[in-house]
């Protein structure tokens, strides 16, 4: 089959990765997608079964610092566009280990960079019909202030817009904020930003950066708040709350992060920015009471029977207080918006956890690695 489109999707095995892969995959049947994942702790493809076999999707496990592999890749598949999700991610892991960080998400990020860049200039028309898009976070522009402790009625209204659209401050990360990282996370995102604008800024690569808010949804990795308090309230094991549960978030649904990357994909403008929010900033023990009220609900147990789970921990350090996204100019010029209210978006997301223990189980006791490194070799 001819593809009109070849589309590297790094990290697509993922958490956001693998959505995008099976948004692309089904509703692009013409363009071939490459998912490149390395499959370490986080890359999982049981998130991909649905699409696993269809015509137009191939998967390649490959690290994104080996140049030569991924220059290899490129040029086999004669790819026109690069996704780029691949990232470390967690924060505490980032505080335990940099140097991962500082490897993965900048010198991986580089060398995709330089791949791309090699083989496109070789061909005869460069540059033209290419595109280079990284998603990077919100966490590289540092953190707001917490000015409204109660909240107030947030400035931005929305089609998702519910009941608790709330703002805990009159500042809001725009694309036009200063970058001022604080964890080592955020400072290799940051640096991979700057990366991918160099490159247009030097030799006129076609890049496009998003930043993101907090996701949630279906195939996260449970070390990651909400499936991992969704899993602990079922076992009935504790949920740390770091310091007093106070620090401010802004959570999107992970499906309408999809939607947002196919859009700014296909009409985003060259060497732009756009921010990508939910316009929904919630405080983290108030997100905790509405996964423990869901979770009890949807498990026929008592009202809040789960509350007393709730155990204060020590805050991490450099803990952000509140990051809260403007992302107006994406709505505007492109027209895009959230689709679900928090509360649909939570339902949803606490059902798929509790319907998928088996999915659940094979990610917390690690089979789903061992099965990878007897298929694959260790990531």
């Amino acid at each position: 089959m001819n593809f009109t489109r070849n589309i590297i999707i790094t990290g697509g095995a993922g958490f956001i990765g693998s959505h995008v892969v099976r948004l692309f995959v089904n509703k692009y049947p013409e363009y071939r997608i490459i998912n490149l994942d390395k499959l370490t702790y986080a890359g999982n493809l049981a998130n991909l079964k649905d699409v696993e076999n269809k015509e137009n999707y191939v998967f390649a496990k490959a690290d994104i610092c080996d140049f030569e592999t991924v220059k290899g890749l490129i040029a086999k598949y004669n790819v026109d566009g690069i996704i780029h999700l691949a990232a470390e991610s967690h924060v505490d892991r980032s505080i335990k280990d940099p140097f991962t960080f500082a490897r993965t998400n900048v010198i991986g990020t580089l060398t995709l960079l330089q791949a791309a860049k090699e083989y496109w200039e070789s061909l005869p028309e460069g540059y033209e019909n290419k595109r280079f898009y990284h998603i990077s976070t919100d966490e590289v522009y540092g953190a707001l202030e917490l000015t409204n402790p109660e909240g107030i009625e947030s400035p931005f209204t929305t089609k998702a817009s519910s009941e608790h659209h709330h703002a805990y401050g009159t500042k809001f990360f725009t694309e036009e904020t200063k970058y001022n990282p604080h964890s080592p996370y955020s400072a290799s995102k940051a640096s991979s930003d700057h990366f991918v604008r160099a490159f247009h800024d030097t030799y006129g690569m076609p890049t496009i950066v998003t930043n993101c808010s907090n996701n949630y949804g279906p195939y996260q990795f449970p070390e990651k708040l909400i499936p991992l308090f969704i899993n602990n309230i079922r076992h009935k094991k504790p949920l740390p709350v770091y310091g007093k549960g106070e620090n401010v978030r802004d959570w999107l649904y992970v499906e309408d992060h999809a939607r947002a990357i196919d859009l700014i994909f296909h009409k985003g403008k060259i060497a732009d920015t756009y921010n990508i929010g939910g316009f929904n900033e919630w405080k983290n023990i108030d997100i905790i009471k509405v996964v423990i009220r869901t979770v009890d609900r949807l498990l026929e147990r008592k009202e809040e029977e789960d509350m007393n789970l709730i155990t204060y921990v020590t805050d991490r350090k450099g803990h952000d207080m509140r990051y809260a996204i403007d992302s107006r100019k994406l709505q505007r010029e492109l027209g895009w918006e959230p689709s679900l209210q928090f509360e649909e978006g939570i339902e949803k997301t606490v059902r798929w956890y509790l319907d998928n223990q088996e999915w659940m189980d094979n990610v917390t006791s690690g089979d789903y690695m061992k099965y990878y490194e007897n298929m694959y070799g260790k990531a």
